[in-house]
């Protein structure tokens, strides 16, 4: 028998993983070539080269109890520190290693900094469309999720709806950028207005209200665009990452929070989030790979893969008579439905073996993601398929 609280996931299981799984299916029917699965953000290109010679190092050379042993809560203390010093190069920030917690991904980061501040009944607030895990995150400690509705034109948060949405009961706020699903980059003007509304609230309430930026997509920017790095902008700020993405690591787990001196009552809230980080079950982040990441701190995957995929299915689709936005980071295309009902979209797009998540897998229905971390052949060899759903729709 199951919990109550586990009941509404296993009714609701993520669209994304059905599709996946629907990809496979199709893929042992029809063969891999035949099938074009943009479902999952399951990076398609290797981790560096930089990565497999760190391993192969590190196994050969480092006392294997250290290795595989445990250590700190919060993770090694010479990687936290050499990735505050990458910190610090980049983005002119003050971090040292006391400022990181190394977890178990960006999910588990989440987890550990929402569980370290939220008491039941208090609110997070996420801006619509967004990844719908957060909501479970939230509820996880007996959160509320409160949703902002989103500005379909430009995929900026909706700033006039959150303002009012801020009550004294707001104890966080989620944002993610470069953004999944939208690809979008929230713009330093944007920030600056967000944070001097959290600021404004904040003293009107008396509260404290944390800005936490999910940014597991930070080094996938596009066409020189700049990502603002947030804590610069608002002192209570708590920033997740993850290497999934920018090493192609997805299946090693390995990420960090970043915490502030600025952050208020951040002493506390490091130690709070250190012994968070044990007790959800976590204990510390796989060590191996820790030492991995510290030695290829400043590696990066290769854009350029990503940026020739995005050309090409964004300017294909547009040919076919689709609309969507532009994405400038990230590896999604958020694309608007022909027709009202996105699911009823998704489906007809499995009779060309095309399959898509529904944009109501994020909370904005009417729209459909493309993850377009994918070979390029299967981009290329979808687009034909693409206009012939597009012309079962009447469009161009």
């Amino acid at each position: 028998m199951i919990s109550e609280k586990m009941k509404p996931y296993v009714k609701n299981n993520s669209a994304i993983r059905m599709m996946f799984e629907e990809g496979n299916r199709l893929r042992a029917k029809y063969g891999a070539d035949k099938v074009f699965d943009f479902s999952l953000g399951n990076p398609s290109v290797p981790a560096p080269d930089s990565v497999r010679k760190a391993i192969i190092e590190l196994v050969n050379t480092t006392d294997p109890t250290v290795l595989h042993g445990y250590m700190s809560n919060a993770g090694f203390e010479d990687v936290r520190q050499t990735i505050a010093e990458s910190l610090n190069r980049r983005f002119d920030t003050k971090f040292s290693a006391k400022n990181l917690i190394m977890t178990v991904g960006a999910a588990s980061g989440l987890n550990v900094i929402l569980k370290t501040i939220l008491n039941p009944g208090e609110e997070v607030i996420v801006f619509a469309p967004y990844f719908l895990e957060y909501g479970a995150y939230v509820r996880n400690y007996d959160g509320v999720l409160v949703e902002i509705s989103p500005d379909t034109t430009t995929f900026q948060p909706n700033l006039a709806e959150f303002e009012q949405k801020i009550t004294p009961k707001t104890r966080a706020v989620i944002v993610n950028t470069p953004h999944n699903p939208t690809g979008v980059v929230y713009s330093e003007e944007t920030i600056k207005k967000l944070s001097a509304i959290l600021e404004a609230k904040q003293k009107e309430f008396g509260t404290v209200i944390y800005l936490i930026s999910d940014e597991p997509y930070r080094e996938l920017a596009y066409d020189g665009v700049e990502v603002p790095y947030l804590t610069k902008y608002y002192n209570n700020t708590v920033v997740g990452y993850s290497y999934s993405k920018s090493l192609s690591l997805p299946g090693e787990r390995i990420g960090y929070l970043v915490i502030p001196d600025e952050a208020d009552g951040s002493e506390e809230l490091i130690s709070a989030a250190t012994i968070a980080n044990r007790t959800l079950g976590c204990v510390n982040a796989p060590s191996l790979i820790q030492k991995v990441v510290a030695k290829c701190v400043d590696a990066k995957t290769d854009l350029a893969a990503y940026d020739k995929n995005r050309q090409a299915l964004y300017d294909g689709l547009k040919e076919c008579g689709f609309e969507c936005i532009k994405p400038q980071g990230a590896f999604y295309l958020f694309v608007k439905s022909p027709v009202e009902d996105e699911k009823a979209f998704c489906e007809a797009g499995k009779k060309y073996n095309i399959l898509m998540v529904p944009g109501s897998s994020f909370a904005c229905p009417g729209y459909v993601r493309l993850a377009y971390c994918v070979s390029y052949e299967t981009i290329v060899n979808s687009l034909p398929e693409f206009k012939k759903l597009a012309a079962e729709y009447g469009l161009k």
